[in-house]
């Protein structure tokens, strides 16, 4: 039997061996062979925090990201470029996408087209808004802004961002809020941050395309 990590974060028993390999320390995954992380654990590194995923689908869900050595082009992927500006249509398929909530809470990076598609959605949006959070790139920690996202226990969650700044809010509200995964929908500038739904029925929140 292997020790695994599963899409909730939480370490589960396992018949079959995990493909990719990862650490708690730097919340990064990569492959079993990677030099970097092979040097690392030589040193005495990466050992205690040391954890196997499944796939890389797995890793992404549970808020790890791919190693920038063994993984360049998932790592440039998961970097990305700034996110590419809503679409009207896009805005009409997440409106549809929320029908029946009635208490919402949206959350976005601070580029431009993140903060536009936002605040494009807090001005459509029929029911009450109850926040509008921001977050940064990077920080030391994202909790301030995480509580404030989930502080009045909404319905929904919106998210639009790029990948790196909501892996680490991503994070930090699974670990210390109330937050729900299920009930919350992404601009589609998230849809490559996550298991694609139509493909996955263990996705775990639902990206909103164009379309």
């Amino acid at each position: 039997m292997y020790t695994l990590i599963g899409p909730d974060g939480r370490p589960y028993r396992s018949a079959t061996p995990g493909t990719l390999g990862g650490t708690t320390g730097g919340r990064l995954y990569g492959r079993l062979d990677c030099r970097s992380a092979l040097r690392a654990i030589q040193r005495g590194g990466y050992v205690a925090g040391r954890v196997f995923f499944a796939d890389e689908a797995t890793a992404i869900r549970a808020g790890f990201r791919p190693c920038a050595v063994c993984l360049p082009v998932a790592y440039a992927r998961w970097k990305g470029r700034p996110p590419a500006p809503h679409t009207e249509a896009e805005l009409a398929d997440l409106l549809r996408r929320l029908a029946g909530r009635r208490t919402l809470a949206i959350g976005h990076g601070r580029d431009r087209a993140s903060t536009a598609a936002a605040h494009a959605l807090a001005a459509a949006w029929l029911g009450e808004v109850v926040a509008v959070v921001s977050w940064p790139e990077q920080a030391a920690s994202w909790l301030r802004p995480a509580r404030r996202l989930t502080a009045h226990a909404p319905d929904a969650w919106v998210v639009a961002g790029s990948a790196p700044g909501w892996a680490g809010m991503r994070e930090r509200l699974l670990r210390n809020t109330d937050w729900d995964p299920e009930r919350t929908y992404a601009f589609a500038s998230l849809a490559d941050a996550i298991t694609d739904p139509d493909r996955d029925e263990g996705a775990w929140w639902a990206a909103a395309r164009p379309g």
